[in-house]
């Protein structure tokens, strides 16, 4: 029956070394009755249920007193403790070792097992009632500490007051404390079992944090009632592989801000931009990394605090409003996600419990030296199970539509980026990482299991094989990639001076010799427009004019080309300036004539994208697309045909300033043809240089089609034919 407590387990109490303060603290039977123990520290005075004194146990700041049987029959099962600070102050709680240990045994074991993909509803802070009584459940992986504490303004960020249990060899601390609630500031204090060193992290789960350059996590709990239902249901019964996929790439710091330069809320950039991308006619919204960072030239890519929206822009119900609204509005809603590295900052994961805990501890795993970041373990079950987690954590809580994976490639290699002898091989002795590949797979199915519809987009720069392709055929189990090939061998021919063109013809035909072996997206994107690369249309050669059609060239070839699109900000008026996340876009360029004509010609290319099936519905077979005359290099002229089940598109490319006049193009079918784009027109800054808007075939038979007709070919231009309906 007895429970005293040793004079050594109150030492360690007393220092901070105690691994389960429940040992001590609490309500214990003793030989002659009960005793109640508390601890608190700068205490003058305490008692118990207001009635019974509390005395100081001698040299301790441990409080207790015995009870009788008939008085412990009357104590509540959850009793309270007042008290009296040095200061004067007065206080009272109900006690938090008063309660059982919450976390499951099934929990901890799949976490343990690294299978436990809603962990974040027990790890970090999580609000929860137990036996009637409110307060919020911490727990937290630290399996090198020799005490964890909760710490905040509620305890005077006193490391003390708090400690918290372990539950055995799962290395999960864990404490109900009661009477706190969402909107409290907490951090955990850990004291390393092997140095003694004691330091504060923030909670690795934490579900909302204070605005930077305050560190603190915050208890979260939504309110929020979500509106999209329709949105999900057609979302889950959608073919997106047939269906447009036209992505607008935002970083919500910059795309536009308030009348004194500071950011918007969540709320009001979910207004202002879902009128504007669906007015542009884009399917998609892809928001560079929004999880809590706190650097804001990093853009996001320095996460770390991986399960909290950045509070920046609100709070994390803000957050949910901004998805729910373009849901509302029919528009999807990406994330930029970075399972590839973490920050070294002090306050969050590095070096965690005070080891390598969610990092290697070998540098030539563990870190990149080009980013000054650590790499995951992605052989450690528990870290998997975080980066899973916490990826299902967007697509559940968040109703977010997808994920592009940032940095594929770094995770795939172990040289990544790294000099002879400054990594370890495999197992087999190779490059390959064969902890991550795994949990890549375990990642793209898990997401395709429990998110329906939701889809999985890999920046992988590399020709590794099958990134696209599902697990069970061997493949990484992405949705798409991006094709980072074609990006940059578009750019490159675009950048050069059209009378050396053609002689790089091939950079503009090669695509077609692997566009199908994966399902790519075609991006062009932030990191095209940064660290001094220019913006697109100031990379383009030859005067203003010259500048401006080369732009509406670019943008008509993306669009018309096999594959899902990606545009990122600002492209679409052609601003001239590099990006810079420290202002808004110049949105004043929207008056003039030239940024104007380049942003209605994407509009109008947009439109022509949603509206018509050849441009989309075959985007990943070679059966949507066709050549009708990859060999005029001499002339730069390039010609195919994109077609589905129900219609064909004609595209005519001339990538010279030169016109061209009677240029003879084949066609499959008689009839008369319709000019449905021509990006020379006088409305997007061009010369009108065209062919009055339509053409009829003739029965001559040239490029091995049945029909042909001359066309007029604009300078820097494209002409988009398609077939009149016969009546």
């Amino acid at each position: 029956m007895t429970r005293q407590f040793s004079q050594e387990a109150l030492s360690r109490l007393q220092t901070g070394t105690h691994h389960d303060p429940f040992e001590i603290l609490g309500c214990h039977p003793v030989d002659d009755g009960w005793e109640v123990r508390a601890w608190l520290p700068s205490a003058e005075s305490a008692t118990l249920e207001q009635t019974i004194p509390l005395e100081r146990y001698p040299n301790s700041d441990l409080f207790t007193v015995k009870l009788t049987a008939a008085q412990k029959k009357k104590l509540p099962q959850h009793y309270q403790i007042q008290w009296q600070e040095q200061d004067g102050s007065k206080h009272q709680v109900v006690s938090p070792y008063s309660f059982m240990p919450q976390l499951g045994e099934l929990d901890l074991h799949l976490f343990v097992e690294g299978r436990h993909w809603h962990i974040y509803r027990f790890l970090g802070a999580n609000t929860k009632t137990v036996d009637g009584v409110t307060g919020v459940l911490f727990a937290v992986w630290a399996p090198s500490a020799e005490r964890v504490s909760v710490v905040g303004d509620f305890n005077g960020w006193h490391g003390l007051r708090h400690p918290m249990r372990v539950r055995g060899g799962s290395g999960i601390w864990e404490l109900f404390i009661p009477g706190l609630m969402a909107g409290d500031i907490y951090k955990f204090e850990i004291r390393n079992a092997q140095t003694s060193d004691v330091f504060i992290k923030t909670d690795p789960y934490a579900k909302a944090m204070e605005l930077r350059p305050l560190t603190g996590s915050m208890v979260a709990e939504s309110q929020f009632g979500w509106q999209d239902q329709t949105w999900l249901t057609h979302r889950a019964e959608r073919d997106w592989q047939s269906t447009p996929m036209n992505i607008y790439e935002v970083h919500l710091g910059s795309w536009q801000r308030d009348d004194e330069g500071d950011f918007l809320n969540y709320r009001e950039i979910a207004h202002r931009l879902v009128e504007y991308v669906v007015w542009m006619g884009y399917t998609h919204i892809e928001l560079l990394p929004i999880s809590e960072h706190p650097l804001d030239e990093s853009w996001g890519y320095q996460t770390s605090s991986y399960f909290a929206p950045t509070r920046r822009f609100g709070s994390p119900d803000d957050f949910r409003y901004f998805v729910d609204y373009c849901h509302q509005h029919r528009i999807g809603v990406f994330l930029d996600w970075v399972p590839a590295h973490f920050p070294k900052d002090t306050f969050a994961l590095a070096r965690f419990d005070g080891s390598a805990l969610y990092e290697h501890e070998d540098p030539r795993k563990g870190e990149h030296q080009d980013w000054g970041t650590y790499i995951f373990n992605f052989g450690r079950n528990e870290v998997r199970n975080f980066l899973i987690a916490n990826a299902l954590y967007w697509l559940e809580e968040f109703h977010i539509d997808g994920l592009r994976v940032d940095a594929v490639a770094s995770m795939l290699y172990l040289d990544y980026s790294r000099e002879e002898g400054a990594w370890v091989p495999n197992q087999y002795g190779g490059r390959e990482n064969l902890e991550a590949i795994e949990f890549l797979k375990t990642l793209n199915a898990e997401v395709h299991a429990q998110s329906p519809g939701a889809v999985m987009m890999a920046e992988e720069s590399t020709s590794w094989p099958m990134v696209s392709r599902p697990t069970w055929m061997g493949g990484l189990g992405f949705s798409m990639k991006w094709n980072m090939g074609w990006m940059n061998d578009t750019l490159d021919f675009f950048e050069k001076d059209p009378v050396y063109r053609p002689y790089h013809h091939n950079q503009l035909t090669f695509s077609q010799m692997y566009a199908y072996s994966e399902n790519f997206i075609l991006p062009l994107s932030h990191d095209e427009v940064v660290h001094l690369k220019k913006a697109l249309v100031s990379k383009m050669p030859g005067d203003v004019w010259q500048k401006m059609a080369n732009m509406r060239l670019l943008m008509s070839y993306q669009l018309l080309h096999p594959g899902k699109k990606l545009l990122f900000m600002g492209c679409e008026f052609a601003q001239w300036q590099e990006w810079s996340d420290a202002r808004g876009l110049d949105w004043y360029l929207c008056d003039q004539p030239a940024n104007r004509g380049v942003q209605l010609l994407v509009r109008d290319l947009n439109r022509l994208y949603l509206n018509h099936t050849a441009l989309h519905e075959r985007d990943f077979v070679s059966e949507g697309f066709e050549w009708i005359d990859c060999h005029d290099y001499e002339q730069s002229i390039l010609s195919f045909m994109r077609q589905s089940a129900t219609e064909k598109i004609i595209c005519v490319f001339n990538f010279t300033p030169v016109p061209r006049t009677y240029y003879r193009i084949g066609l499959p079918d008689d009839g008369c043809y319709l000019e449905v784009i021509n990006s020379d027109a006088e409305v997007y800054g061009g010369s009108n240089f065209g062919n009055a808007g339509l053409i009829e075939a003739e029965a001559i038979p040239w490029m091995n089609r049945p029909y042909s007709a001359e066309l007029v070919l604009p300078p820097l231009g494209v002409v988009v034919l398609k077939q009149e309906s016969k009546q």
